[in-house]
This record gives structure tokens, C-alpha cells and sequence, in this order.
């Protein structure tokens, strides 16, 4: 990160000069004004990180400046210098937004102390992971103190910031707050005392809190799980939900369900994966001048081989140059598709479609390839498996580059005494998730190719490959809410896992 930059704000220059240069040996940039007025046009220009402003000045004070810049940026921080004795107007600074405040004279030291201040609140506010963490703190010793003070629990239900409902032994609704509200759409007055359970949540999220009171008595500490709920007014809110499970003299008396809507979190974390992607385009495309070059030898090849039948008449060496050219534009194709892929977001189209027929399509596909090259193309498909909503493209195209993968390990294999196989699984795991298997008896890789397998520009090709396929392959099961592990040993082979949700299409009510 660059340094600090620090607008210093006083009517005295000789103390804005001296505190610039302090602050400037100490690393940080500093930019100064002379006066309220002046020091609002440099915020405007300068933006900077923290405002170091003094509170008494001719024209527009410090407190005004303050109001005036946190109309502009709430967020900025902003340390009050004040004289000795001066409390109501360091209290009122303080109710304005004041980071902090320092007497004068100035010292070093106290400066020191408010900026590091000042700079841990910035640094708090881009912690959105440990921010959430401590919220989920919050909230745990929070419920803790709402079974001893009936005052505190209506107080914090009421202003909490996360979604917090209740019911009682009979599954009834009995606690439901303004969030609550917000998140499931139902106003309180439809649901508290009158929705239960199954009324209020969707099958699989009642059915996961009653099997809480069911078969977990010994643990009342349900574990934070994430979940996308579909709103009755069609909206649909990403969230966290956990619960604790209420027992009085071992008895059961209620449960209470804790629900963090990450609809801000899920948005800034895709505009980071986006930045991520779009800077390990920036550093594949640099990387990629001897992929390229190798195309268009190939392309200069195949059109000399043309020109050469041209001149003789020779059908035979237009074939040859044709099929070279061809070849080649192809590679160009596959390679601007998956620059594309991997540089765009793309939100899952999901439909209704059946697994089994996009790996019968691929086999078809493939089968030819794989026996030019002596490989046995099989496939074990789970009976079980059904129709599923799900993004068919995405499967098609992540499986493709895998099995395509898996036959070059095969191909790239020193031990030719082997009968190569690829072959292709489906079964549901026990955390309801669809799971395809690629499993090859080719080269398989060390330790550190398998670590690098989805790192930008690394390619276990050599120069046959642009280090884009995984990468693209991890994206679109990341987009569609799956994961992917690799299992491999030199010279045995590898199996790749593909897991997806598993989301059986609904069937349609015939009434």
C-alpha cells in the first residue's frame, strides 16, 4: 500500500509547516492548508486518507470543516487539535464524526498515537472477513446475555443487524426482527405469533433446524452454514444462518435462528475475484507471445503448403496446407474463447437438464480422438442421478477441458506398456452434491505441478499450452457454487472431482 496521505489544517503556518515535516519524515505524504475554506478545497482535490484539523480558525472552524467533510466522505477520518479545557467542543466534535482528538501543543507522540488510530480504522473497514467474524462473536455472547435481561434482548432483536427469529416448543414464530422482516419479506405482524416453521422457512432450511432439536441434543451450538433464500416477492438474499437450541431442565422450549444477509459481502468479493481474474489475464496475454508465435508458424506453414498446390496443381498438398490452417485457426479460437471466459463474470444460466447426457455428448465427442491414440474412453454413470437445475454450458465446457486433459496425460505417458483408460463417474455424495469423476492412468504430476495446476500463465504442457484451461475450468465451477480437488501420483495417473450442487428439477403440479 502507498503511504498515508494527511491534509494538515491550522491557521498558524509555522505549525503546519513544522507538523509536515515531522509527519513527512515519519513516511507519510502530507498536503496543508492555512485555513477551513482552503482546507475543504484540498480535501476536495486531494482526497486524502486523514485530516489533521485545528478547531479554533477565523472563518470556517474546525467543527464546521468537520461537518463539511463528512457530508462529503463519512468514512474519512478526521483528528481534532484543541486547546486545553475546550470539552464541549471536543464532545461536539466528537458527536460530528471526530476520529480522535489531541490537545495543544501538539506532541509527537500524541499525534502518533491518534494516527495509528485513525489508521486502524481504516485498516478495520476493508476486513470484511474479520469484521464478520466479530459480528458472529457479537451475536453468540449477545444471545447468552438475552436469556438473563428480557430488556437488553428486546433491544438488541430490535436494532440488530442480522436477521434473528425464534419459536417456541411448538415451532411457532414467537421472536421476528425489522431484519428479519426485510429478509423474508413477511411482515411481523403476518408471522410473529401466527406463521410456524415450515410456514416461515423453505423445506430444507425448517427441516435442518428440526433435525437439530432431533439429533443434535448434545451439541445446542448449530455451526454457521450459508444458503441463498428465495423471498416470496422473487428476490433472492445470500446469507449465513446459524442457530442455538433452548432447553430448560432438559426440556425443549424453543430455538433461535441467527440469519447475516451477505448480499454486500458475496458483491464486493465478486468485484475482487473479477479485479483478480482480470490482472491474471493481463499477466497470461503477456506471457502468451510464444503460444502465439508457434500459431502463426503453423499458419504461415500450412498457407506456403497451399501456395506450394496451387502452383503444381497438387489437390493432395492444398488438403495438407488446408487441414494445417485449419487447425491452427482453431487454436486462436480456443484461445480468444477462454480469454473471454476466464476475463467476463458470468452469472449460471440454470435450466433443467440431465448430467448424464452432456458426458454421453462428450464421449461421442471424444471417442474418436481417444482411439487415434489407443486410449479406452469409459464411463460409470450413477442410475440414481436425475435431472437437475443446473448451467449445462458450464458442465459441458469444465468437463471438456478436464477429459481433454486426462487423454494428454495419457498421450504424454513415457510407460507404453500400459492400456490407457479415461474414465468418467457420477454419483451423489453425502452432502447432497453431484460429483463427477475424471480418473486417468497417464503421467500424473508431482506435488508442486498439482499446487501450480491453477495458477495463471503455468502450463503442464510446456509450450503445447496457454495455462488458461484449469483456470477457466476453476472459474465456471466457482461461478456455479462448486469445487474441485485433484488427486494424482507420478506415473499412476489422476482423478479430478468435480462437485455441484445437486438441485433435482422440480416436477410440475399437474393440477
Amino acid at each position: 500500500m502507498s503511504a498515508f496521505k494527511i491534509l494538515i489544517v491550522d491557521d498558524e503556518e509555522l505549525i503546519v509547516r513544522l507538523l509536515s515535516m515531522s509527519l513527512r519524515s515519519d513516511g507519510y505524504q502530507t498536503v496543508t492548508a492555512f485555513s477551513g475554506e482552503q482546507g475543504l478545497e484540498v480535501f476536495k482535490a486531494e482526497s486524502p486518507d486523514i485530516v489533521v484539523t485545528d478547531i479554533k480558525m477565523p472563518g470556517m472552524d474546525g467543527l464546521e470543516l468537520l461537518k463539511r467533510i463528512k457530508a462529503i466522505d463519512s468514512e474519512k477520518e478526521v483528528i481534532i487539535v484543541t486547546g486545553h479545557g475546550d470539552i464541549d467542543s471536543t464532545i461536539t466534535a466528537l458527536q460530528y464524526g471526530a476520529s480522535d482528538f489531541i490537545n495543544k501543543p501538539v506532541r509527537d507522540a500524541a499525534l502518533a498515537i491518534a494516527l495509528e488510530r485513525a489508521k486502524s480504522k481504516i485498516a478495520i473497514r476493508k476486513k470484511l472477513e474479520e469484521y464478520t467474524t466479530r459480528l458472529e462473536i457479537k451475536i453468540a455472547e449477545a444471545t447468552e446475555e438475552i436469556r438473563r435481561k428480557s430488556n437488553f434482548q428486546r433491544l438488541l432483536i430490535t436494532s440488530s443487524n442480522d436477521a434473528i427469529v425464534a419459536f417456541d416448543s411448538d415451532w411457532k414464530v414467537v421472536v421476528y426482527n425489522p431484519e428479519a422482516a426485510r429478509v423474508f419479506g413477511d411482515p411481523a405482524k403476518d408471522v410473529r405469533n401466527k406463521m410456524n416453521i415450515d410456514e416461515l422457512y423453505t423445506p430444507a432450511i425448517a427441516k435442518v433446524f428440526k433435525n437439530q432439536v432431533k439429533d443434535q441434543k448434545s451439541q445446542r451450538n448449530f455451526p454457521w452454514k450459508e444458503q441463498v433464500i428465495y423471498t416470496k416477492d422473487g428476490r433472492q438474499i445470500p446469507v449465513r444462518y446459524a442457530g442455538n437450541v433452548l432447553f430448560e431442565n432438559n426440556e425443549f422450549v424453543g430455538t433461535v435462528n441467527f440469519f447475516q444477509d451477505l448480499t454486500e459481502i458475496k458483491r464486493l468479493e465478486k468485484e475482487l475475484v473479477q479485479s483478480e481474474r482480470l490482472a491474471a489475464v493481463g499477466q497470461t496475454v503477456s506471457g502468451l507471445a510464444h503460444y502465439v508465435k508457434n500459431i502463426l508458424i503453423g499458419l504461415k506453414g500450412g498457407s506456403y503448403i497451399v501456395d506450394v498446390g496451387i502452383q503444381k496443381n497438387n489437390t493432395e498438398k492444398l488438403k495438407s496446407g488446408w487441414e494445417t490452417i485449419k487447425k491452427n485457426i482453431k487454436r486462436i479460437g480456443d484461445l480468444t474463447q477462454d480469454l473471454l471466459t476466464y476475463s467476463k463474470q458470468r452469472e449460471p444460466e440454470m435450466e433443467a437438464c440431465s448430467p448424464h447426457d452432456i458426458i454421453n455428448e462428450l464421449v461421442e465427442l471424444l471417442k474418436g480422438f481417444a482411439a487415434s491414440k489407443n486410449i479406452i474412453l469409459s464411463k460409470d454413470l450413477d442410475k440414481s442421478v436425475d435431472q437437475v437445475m443446473a448451467d449445462p454450458k458450464t458442465i459441458h465446457h469444465a468437463l471438456l477441458n478436464i477429459i481433454n486433459n486426462a487423454m494428454d496425460a495419457c498421450v504424454e505417458d513415457e510407460d507404453v506398456s500400459k492400456k490407457h483408460e479415461v474414465k468418467i463417474l457420477t454419483h451423489i455424495d453425502k452432502n447432497n452434491m453431484i460429483c463427477f469423476e475424471i480418473t486417468d492412468n497417464g503421467c500424473g504430476m508431482d506435488e508442486d505441478t498439482r499446487k501450480k495446476l491453477f495458477t495463471p500463465m503455468f502450463s503442464s504442457k510446456g509450450g503445447k499450452g496457454t495455462g488458461l484451461g484449469l483456470l477457466v475450468t476453476g472459474k465456471l465451477i466457482e461461478e456455479h457454487r462448486g469445487t474441485i480437488e485433484i488427486e494424482t501420483s507420478p506415473g499412476i495417473g489422476s482423478i479430478f472431482r468435480v462437485r455441484l450442487p445437486y438441485e433435482k428439477v422440480k416436477p410440475v403440479d399437474g393440477n
